[in-house]
């Protein structure tokens, strides 16, 4: 799938996968910054896109950082519907209790995948088809 894009800061590279086969591009800050403990910051990522009607670009944390630093995002998955033609910006949040985290302008700081998003139409019913799993949900399947 071709994607237009183009960039806002031509000094930092496009997003990329880091490795082939990789399903998110890594997403880089254009800014050098600092997130305190349990505080949120808007981190620009220097670009914009064209995502193709039926799909959408899901923002996701980078697993190191959240393992690592307690980094994650706020509203994890942002979404980028495809008639957004604006900045990509990332809205990462510390949730480590205890140290500041500091990021530099070109760090990856985030992760785009693009997804198929097809079109439904919703169909008002009094009743739905019953499943095995039924109601049940929010722990109902256990822990082992």
């Amino acid at each position: 799938m071709n994607i237009d894009i183009s960039l806002l800061d031509k000094q930092l590279p496009e997003p990329a996968y880091a490795h082939p086969g990789d399903a998110a591009l890594d997403l880089r800050s254009v800014e050098d910054g600092s997130i305190a403990p349990f505080e949120r910051a808007v981190v620009s990522c220097g670009f914009v896109l064209a995502i193709p009607e039926g799909h959408a670009g899901l923002v996701i944390p980078r697993s190191g950082l959240a393992a690592k630093h307690g980094i994650s995002i706020v509203n994890a998955p942002g979404l980028i519907d495809s008639g957004y033609r604006g900045e990509v910006k990332v809205v990462l949040i510390n949730l480590d209790p205890r140290e500041t985290f500091q990021f530099q302008r070109g760090d990856r700081i985030a992760q785009l995948m693009i997804v198929a998003t097809p079109s439904i139409t919703l169909h008002n019913t009094d009743h739905l088809e019953d499943s095995p799993r039924g109601t049940r949900g929010f722990g109902s399947s256990g822990t082992r």
